[in-house]
């Protein structure tokens, strides 16, 4: 038997239990185009929560400034070169 040894799920055996944004106090914010394009991958896609490292309310609001700049045409939906 494994007495010692508490089993984690994969998901959360790296997660340090800490927010991105709430740790480094920053501002999610949908001009902030710089902090934006490293949540989202080269094809367009928005990375989940459990690889951005980030809380629910973190991931919400990260999605939401992502799809504003979208919208206003700061950051493209689809990045068109790579095939």
């Amino acid at each position: 038997m494994n007495r010692g040894r508490v089993k984690v799920c994969h998901i959360c055996e790296g997660h340090s239990g800490a927010c991105r944004f709430e740790e480094n106090r920053l501002d999610v914010h949908y001009k902030n185009d710089r902090l934006l394009r490293r949540f989202v991958t080269e094809r367009g896609k928005i990375v989940p929560r459990r690889m951005t490292g980030t809380c629910a309310k973190g991931q919400r609001s990260l999605v939401r400034a992502i799809k504003r700049a979208r919208f206003l045409a700061l950051m493209p939906y689809v990045n068109d070169s790579v095939r």
